[in-house]
């Protein structure tokens, strides 16, 4: 993709598996990339690559407080929520915050600098879909009181205050609705799915099936997604969105554990254990929207992706990786310095 005129860049959530390959996507592309993230679940050596970029900043900051930025910000992404069931059930109250407040001190920034505005929402924003595959206008089937609540109903508070704060106060906006990402980065105990089988099987491990592993899903490689954020982005002022992004192509949980246990070359059985409430039984996009206002569509072979995905792991498990602590102990030895 050409180089932009040297816009700066806000990324919220990127010190996390899509925003980290997000900022070094913009800063390659000549953007001034400020990576805002409290390091509750990215970590700072996923931005190994940006360290002392001359293009590239790390704020410690979480955005349920205020954001203040010196200086022109053109565009902001936000990706600043835990992701992973794992994860964003821990506290299902700062999820929710998160979510809502996030949003509101981003569209907040983004309304002072008049800068254009993304945000990440998800696949969940459909909870247990009822129709499928799943277009932009299906309103979703999501149990309010659920587990699962804190981050489906966040995700689409975060949605309605984008078309809000659009409809008062003209902010370019752009709402991207996420499928199932994987590739590099990922975290070993996030308890998606590639990452639990993958870690399973490299382990040598039993590997973990939910359910009878007949439910499905739509992995889309990072590398992807990420053109699919830049397009969606930089499209006109018009396209707003909510667009789907992710892959079309529907795999079981089953077909996909057998797959990746043939890649590893692993001896592992598999088991299974009690679904877990509100888990989606059917996950697949349609992405007419992305192919016909972006000309967007995935283009990583499923095999090409888990391959990459794998040997990250691989290399990771087998020299260790800076634990969160240690990544949280140096960015309390820098803002000391």
């Amino acid at each position: 993709m050409a180089v932009v005129d040297r816009d700066t860049v806000v990324v919220a959530g990127g010190a996390g598996f899509i925003g980290s390959h997000l900022c070094e996507r913009l800063v390659d592309r000549g953007s001034f990339v400020v990576c805002i993230d409290n390091l509750h679940t990215g970590t700072l050596q996923n931005l190994r690559s940006l360290d002392g970029h001359p293009r590239f900043s790390f704020v410690h900051h979480d955005v349920t407080a205020p954001i203040a930025i010196s200086g022109p910000v053109h565009r902001i992404f936000n990706l600043a929520c835990p992701a992973s069931p794992v994860h964003y059930q821990e506290d299902p109250v700062a999820t929710l915050r998160t979510c809502v407040l996030g949003a509101c001190n981003l569209l907040d920034l983004a309304r002072t600098k008049k800068a254009r505005i993304l945000q990440a929402s998800t696949s969940e924003v459909y909870g247990d879909p009822e129709i499928h595959p799943q277009p932009e206008h299906y309103r979703g089937c999501v149990n309010i009181t659920g587990p699962r609540a804190c981050y489906d109903e966040g995700k689409r508070a975060a949605e309605t205050l984008f078309f809000d704060y659009q409809r008062m106060h003209g902010l370019e906006i752009k709402v991207a609705r996420i499928f199932n990402t994987y590739g590099p980065r990922m975290l070993e105990n996030d308890g998606r799915v590639v990452s639990n089988l993958i870690v399973q099987a490299l382990r040598g491990a039993p590997l973990t099936i939910y359910g009878d592993g007949s439910q499905t899903r739509s992995f889309c490689y990072v590398d992807d997604l990420v053109n699919g954020l830049e397009l969606l982005m930089d499209s006109a002022p018009t396209i707003m969105g909510p667009v789907n992004l992710g892959n079309p192509s529907e795999l079981s949980i089953a077909k996909t554990a057998r797959t990746i246990l043939e890649m590893v070359g692993s001896p592992s059985d598999i088991v299974h254990r009690p679904l877990p409430v509100d888990d989606p039984r059917r996950r697949r996009p349609v992405i007419d929207e992305a192919r016909n206002l972006l000309g967007w569509s995935p283009r990583i072979p499923l095999e090409t992706g888990l391959r990459a995905t794998i040997d990250d792991f691989a290399a990771r498990l087998s020299t260790g990786k800076p634990s969160k602590r240690r990544a949280r102990a140096a960015v309390a030895q820098a803002s000391m310095a």
